[in-house]
């Protein structure tokens, strides 16, 4: 595996195109306070709905991705695969037993062929319903001959730092491994994108275990492990999974439409703070341009307008203005409250469908 700079962050997946920078019971032990936890119920009842993901090539001559050289998964990939190259592995797990499998957009990318494969070693191909690259997402389908084993997703909103969690994957091509830890942090921001909000956690999450699973004590998806913050390219006790109260909508619309469709004004903003401002007295978004043709000039915005609520809820930070108006349907109407020239203005906006590429 190449080796990654000094304290980089990594997306925890191995595949050449990203390193480096590659109805549950709850355990009863686990509900027990003041004693080492035993996870033991709780690995045995979800790891059959976890699964290992390869992204595939055809290819004329064998040759082995250096981040999979030394590793179970290289002589795998010499017995099984033959002609074909694996260009990536990750993870991933089952919400429906129909077929449906979420994993991370990063994981897939745009794989011409994608192979599932279950705990008890069947190989399924997959087709990708959909992805979503701002929250680095993705939805596959297979079609088992028998219903597959799932796992519900969980709320991420209630879990507390200090509480326990397990991970399931494929690090390294070391398919049905898990790791426990605790919640770190939550609501990190990694500079991934503006829906960053990541749960920070020290259970162990190394390249291949992205997609996979973050679980809580009752065997409940509460996040989808995506990144590492290390030094070497290992797991340094620091990983970070996106949320399920984000994932869980995103991947419903996936399913539903095979894409994500987000509001959209047209304006670059700016967090400012009361520093920033005359007598200090204002803490908003400033927008610092209008594009043309965009919702925003349609409906009067101007460079300098400083927003300081949306449909009554105060913003202080562009973060949560994006996060805001993306999470409105294109088409409806919001009622935005700024700033101007000293004086306070409602103004209605309809929001738009962002474009391809759009920030």
């Amino acid at each position: 595996m190449p080796v990654a700079p000094r304290r980089s962050l990594l997306l925890a997946f191995a595949g050449l195109a990203v390193l480096p920078a590659c109805g549950l019971a709850p355990s009863a032990a686990l509900a027990q306070r003041g004693t080492v936890p035993d996870f033991a119920d709780l690995a045995e009842q979800v790891l059959p709905a976890v699964v290992n993901i390869a992204v595939l090539s055809e290819q004329t001559t064998t040759q082995i991705p250096p981040e999979l050289r030394g590793t179970p998964f290289e002589r795998y990939f010499r017995e099984r695969r033959g002609r074909q190259q694996v260009q990536g592995a990750g993870s991933g797990f089952v919400i429906d037993p129909a077929g449906y499998v979420v994993t991370n957009n990063h994981v897939v990318g745009n794989a011409a062929r994608v192979v599932v494969s279950l705990q008890d070693g069947t190989e399924l191909p997959a087709r990708v319903v959909g992805t979503d690259e701002l929250t680095d997402l993705a939805l596959l389908r297979v079609e088992p001959r028998a219903a597959l084993a799932a796992v519900p997703w969980g709320n991420s909103g209630a879990m507390r730092v200090g509480q326990w969690v397990l991970a399931a994957g494929n690090p390294f091509g070391l398919g049905g491994t898990v790791t426990s830890g605790i919640v770190s942090a939550r609501g990190r921001e990694i500079g991934a994108g503006p829906f960053d909000d990541f749960i920070q956690t020290d259970a162990a999450i190394n390249p291949g275990n992205s997609g996979g699973p973050l679980f809580n004590a009752a065997g409940e998806v509460i996040g989808i492990n995506t990144a590492i913050y290390s030094p070497s390219g290992a797991s340094a006790g620091i990983g970070f999974a996106t949320p399920s109260d984000l994932a869980r909508g995103v991947i419903e619309q996936l399913r539903r439409d095979g894409r994500v469709e987000r509001g959209w004004l047209g304006v670059a903003v700016q967090d400012i703070g009361e520093e920033s401002t005359p007598g200090g007295r204002n803490r908003g978004v400033q927008i610092q341009s209008v594009e043309r043709g965009s919702p925003a000039a349609r409906a009067g915005l101007r460079q300098g307008d400083i927003v300081t609520a949306l449909n009554g809820e105060r913003v202080e930070t562009s973060r949560a203005l994006i996060r805001g108006v993306a999470g409105t349907p294109p088409g409806q109407t919001i009622r935005m409250t700024l700033q101007r020239e000293g004086r306070q203005r409602e103004m209605a906006v309809q929001v738009g469908r962002r474009p391809g590429g759009a920030g």
